[in-house]
């Protein structure tokens, strides 16, 4: 399939392209310049993550999973909010690592779990290790371990294979040609498809990044999701292509300040625009997503910055050891926090917690006895 753009294409896009490049520099300036900025950095991990969900039609409540991040949920998690976790970790991952480290062969060898597979030790060697303990047996007491010890061995070596690729420091060229091994206790292909070749969809994939290149930065991230929607290189990741988009925003420079939430504003556009038939439909709904993802930001920094406001007014003339400035910036950070959850945070007992948030004034949103909850609404 081609992804190329012709001049028909380009103008039929141009109108809300330019809207698109416009809000998202908007967003990410007022980001940079805001007191709030690293609070809405975090909090949008959240938000992207459930929005992420919602795309692929399941839902998670957002206070649900910030619970479940906080190792605090009220019920047994979900199998979608599993997945909405593992979508905010690797938020994470992406966004304290370098800019263009997620579409490097190392990043997604990471991200897409298939690094370390087949190195570290061989099946052979391990065998001719066994072997050599079994030899020395009647000379050496330890010759019993030596299958436990070669097994070490080959996990230690499979580790530090992992952490060169992570850092930077394994070549280019051996990150790229690391490989999964084919699963010997699967043979009904339970979990995994070999007519479904991810490697081969991943390199078709990283393919269109010179196309990308050559393109404005939101109309290149553009065609890489729509590329990654078509090729579906992933099967059990497929939301990992939106925070790659988000990444390679990252890596163009276009958005510095933090990791575009793109899931939560193309949760915004009609699932009929999401999946049409027509290319350009497509592409013209993901441009509006960016746009309205870029206007819902701006939407949440002022909401953000007039609750600051209200927040340092309670503590202005506190004293300089105070812990509510502190507590400011962590329910910035968070889309709901709880008593244990501030607990936690400040080293402070639950009592003090619930003493803090009366002083600071933070609106409570659950309106229960037991398990209450505060946010900025």
């Amino acid at each position: 399939m081609r992804y190329d753009i012709d001049g028909v294409m380009l103008q039929i896009l141009l109108p809300l392209l330019a809207a698109a490049e416009d809000a998202v520099a908007r967003l990410d300036e007022r980001v940079l310049r805001s007191s709030v900025g690293e609070g809405f950095a975090e909090r949008s991990h959240f938000f992207d993550a459930a929005g992420a969900l919602w795309v692929a039609g399941e839902l998670v409540h957002v206070e649900d999973l910030v619970l479940h991040d906080a190792h605090m949920d009220s019920r047994a998690p979900s199998h979608e909010l599993t997945i909405a976790h593992s979508v905010l970790r690797t938020r994470r991952r992406i966004w304290t690592g370098e800019p263009s480290w997620a579409l490097g062969a190392s990043g997604l060898a990471t991200l897409t779990a298939t690094a370390g597979e087949g190195e570290g030790i061989t099946h052979e060697a391990k065998s001719q290790a066994i072997a050599v303990g079994a030899d020395e047996e009647g000379e050496n007491e330890d010759a019993p371990l030596a299958a436990e010890l070669a097994e070490i061995d080959a996990i230690l070596a499979r580790s530090q294979k992992l952490i060169d690729i992570h850092t930077g420091k394994a070549p280019s060229g051996e990150a790229a040609a690391i490989s999964p091994v084919k699963r010997n206790d699967d043979p009904l292909g339970l979990l995994g498809d070999e007519e479904w070749d991810e490697e081969q969809r991943l390199a078709e994939w990283r393919g269109v990044l010179p196309l990308a290149d050559s393109l404005p930065p939101v109309l290149g991230a553009v065609i890489l999701f729509e590329a990654w929607d078509r090729i579906e290189p992933l099967r059990r990741q497929h939301w990992l292509g939106g925070l790659l988009v988000e990444s390679y925003l990252r890596a163009r420079g276009k958005v510095a300040s933090h990791l575009f939430s793109f899931y939560g504003g193309l949760k915004l556009v009609r699932h009929e625009r999401r999946r049409a038939r027509d290319r350009a439909t497509r592409l013209q709904a993901f441009l509006e997503a960016m746009q309205l993802a870029a206007a819902a930001g701006l939407k949440e920094i002022d909401r953000l910055s007039l609750a600051r406001t209200q927040m340092e007014l309670r503590f202005r003339g506190r004293r300089s050891n105070s812990s509510l400035p502190e507590l400011a910036d962590f329910i910035l950070s968070r889309p709901m926090v709880s008593a244990a959850m501030i607990a936690r945070h400040l080293r402070i007992t639950p009592r003090g917690a619930l003493n803090l948030v009366n002083e600071i004034g933070i609106r409570e949103i659950t309106g229960r006895g037991r398990y209450r909850a505060w946010g900025i609404i």
